[in-house]
């Protein structure tokens, strides 16, 4: 059996907790550098970033911002981690619509526009698996 702190949670459950935060709090400084330009970027890219559409930033801002808080939830042990991730999957479905089918983002930045996306989607799914499980375990209230 995995092995349990005090509170009968086992050790995954914070090591998977603490890790899906730093990662969503990289994408949320991703979405701060992007959103007030801190990089520099290529005329290519300068071009699709201001080609972005509002509600693509917007969803960007979604995903990053909600994932963050779920994983907070998460941490507190609370339920409402669960529809906190349903929200952020729901920003990188919408923003990946846009860099996918609308924007020229592949050819700007080619193999790592699709893998990387790939990754970003896979996790959030996941998050929303495992609060799910974790929620079924009585894990959170």
């Amino acid at each position: 059996m995995a092995n349990q702190n005090s509170n009968g949670l086992p050790t995954s459950f914070w090591v998977i907790s603490i890790v899906s935060l730093l990662w969503n709090l990289m994408g949320a400084m991703a979405y701060v550098r992007q959103a007030y330009r801190m990089d520099p970027l290529d005329p290519a890219q300068q071009a699709l970033l201001d080609s972005t559409p509002a509600w693509a930033t917007g969803a960007f801002a979604i995903a990053v911002f909600a994932g963050v808080l779920g994983c907070v939830a998460l941490l507190m042990r609370k339920q409402f981690a669960v529809p906190l991730f349903m929200a952020s999957l729901a920003g990188v479905v919408i923003q990946q619509i846009n860099n996918f089918f609308l924007s020229d983002a592949i050819s700007v930045y080619g193999a790592q526009a699709i893998v990387f996306p790939i990754i970003v989607l896979a996790i959030a799914v996941y998050l929303i698996y495992y609060s799910r499980s974790a929620t079924a375990k009585g894990w959170l209230t």
